[in-house]
């Protein structure tokens, strides 16, 4: 997921300095969301191991 997240993130940098803003906005938000899934993932496997 973590993998997922840099490469919208990369998306989202090259679309939006060619100006394309909405699907730079849309791919920022993919990268967040796929961010905020790979933390919750990684918490949950802390957790479990313990």
């Amino acid at each position: 997921m973590l993998r997922w997240a840099i490469i919208f993130f990369v998306i989202a940098i090259v679309a939006l300095l060619l100006g394309f803003t909405g699907v730079g906005a849309i791919a920022q938000y993919a990268a967040v969301a796929c961010l905020v899934v790979a933390v919750i993932f990684f918490i949950l496997n802390m957790v479990k191991k313990v």
